[in-house]
């Protein structure tokens, strides 16, 4: 038997909560090994949070950076580089796991800024990288990107012509922008936006009524943000000579994908740009299994999540691909019509929910256990 030819894709998102997607394919892939099975474990995202651990898996090499978290406070954060290509996960920085020390409230949510986020992506420009990912998501600010321009060397002034720092969100100040000392190697970066919504940058579906609640926002915040919002998108679209409020994903992370999008950067679907840089088609050749799958496959899950993505790229490779989750609701027609073969679930091994999460690493061994004996391997 050739094993290249004959071999099991494991490849998982997170289990949230409880396992990173390297962590869960790993323990899956232990209980199929203990059966013989040749296995090939291929961690994945979607473009949100997990998508650096994802490429690190996928033979990335971390980089520590120094940045700042999403309320200005100093802290070492990572981006991950292969060859000329640099991955920034913007929730590394400027997310609200990093903040959550601080209490939610429209306080925060108006003070949260992606200056972190945007002395990442100059960091990997100082390096010399000239294809730059950003994964949006997870983000704790709604500051239109901003901040982030401040850190790439924007010069935003407030009314009295003093420059704004970025340390807090520059956003409600920002009476006038200079662009003239952006980054130079932004010119000919090739930077591309992994994301998943389609979000606008203003109104009723915009940055801040749909995720502005989310972050601590409280009405009257929403209005106040959607304001500055409106009046910073006058502002950088007359820069760049862009229109970018209204594109898909404009309003992805708090705005952000408004300002790179209105500097040239390009929109791609996260789970696409993921595997195509993890180079999933190249595992999948000759698999005779594959293995997809997140803490909870639900109707969510067929709409850009990684486990379908992952099931139509073994479709294309021609690979029978089923799914693994914590917890799973949907039918049996909605997971065929998916492209899966059948789901196997935690809750399977054990319907306590709360020992489920604890304890997801050796309940995913014992899947991997029982896959094998349902398929042969």
């Amino acid at each position: 038997m050739d094993p290249q030819r004959n071999h099991v894709v494991v490849a998982l998102d997170s289990f949230k909560g409880s396992l990173t997607a390297r962590a869960a394919t790993a323990a899956l892939a232990r209980g199929l090994r203990r059966t013989g099975a040749h296995v090939v474990e291929h961690p994945v995202a979607d473009g949100g949070e997990g998508t650096l651990d994802a490429l690190l898996g996928a033979g990335f090499t971390e980089v520590p950076t120094p940045s700042t978290d999403a309320l200005g406070r100093p802290l070492t954060t990572r981006y991950a580089t292969r060859s000329s290509t640099a991955a920034i996960e913007l929730a590394e920085s400027s997310g609200l796991a990093g903040i959550a020390d601080v209490p939610l409230t429209p306080a925060r949510a108006r003070a949260a800024t992606t200056l972190g986020a945007g002395r990442l992506i100059a960091a990997a420009l100082n390096a010399g990288h000239r294809r730059i990912v950003v994964g949006l998501g997870g983000s704790a600010t709604t500051d239109g990107g901003a901040g982030m321009l401040i850190a790439l060397g924007a010069r935003l002034l407030d009314r009295h012509g003093t420059p704004l720092d970025g340390t807090t969100s520059p956003l409600h100040e920002v009476h006038s922008l200079d662009l003239s000392t952006l980054h130079p190697a932004l010119r000919d970066a090739d930077v591309e936006v992994a994301c998943d919504v389609d979000n606008p940058l203003l109104g009723p579906q915009g940055a801040a009524a749909i995720y502005g609640p989310q972050k601590g926002a409280d009405p009257a915040l929403v209005t106040e943000l959607n304001t500055s919002l409106t009046r910073w998108a006058d502002l950088l679209e007359q820069a760049t000579t862009r229109s970018a409020r209204d594109l898909p994903g404009a309003g992805a992370a708090g705005g952000t994908g408004f300002a790179l999008l209105a500097c040239g950067a390009r929109m791609r679907s996260g789970i696409t740009l993921v595997l195509d840089l993890t180079n999933l088609p190249t595992a999948l050749q000759g698999a005779r299994l594959v293995i997809a799958g997140e803490g909870r496959v639900d109707h969510q899950t067929l709409h850009g999540k990684a486990p379908a993505g992952v099931a139509a790229a073994a479709r294309a490779a021609g690979a029978p691909v089923v799914a693994v989750a914590g917890s799973c609701t949907l039918t049996p027609t909605e997971l065929t019509r998916a492209g899966f073969t059948t789901a196997f679930t935690l809750t399977d091994l054990e319907p306590d929910l709360s020992r489920c999460h604890t304890e997801a690493a050796p309940l995913l061994e014992r899947l991997g256990e029982h896959i094998a004996k349902t398929f042969p391997l």
